[in-house]
């Protein structure tokens, strides 16, 4: 995966939740890093917003 942004439905591949509780991670995270909305959160991102190891959820999202 060459991506640096994450979307919804990347989320969702990750956690399992709807995708309507995947867009509310996605504006608390750029609520917490003082982001814009027209601005993308990457990956790193949010790995480090839940706590999850970078090399998993490139694994997953390489599926």
């Amino acid at each position: 995966m060459n991506r640096l942004c994450v979307y919804t439905k990347d989320i969702q591949l990750v956690t399992g939740k709807s995708e309507r509780y995947c867009r509310t991670i996605i504006a608390n995270i750029k609520k917490n890093l003082k982001k814009e909305k027209h601005q993308c959160v990457t990956i790193e991102e949010f790995c480090d917003y839940q706590g999850l190891k970078i090399e998993d959820v490139r694994n997953v999202l390489k599926r």
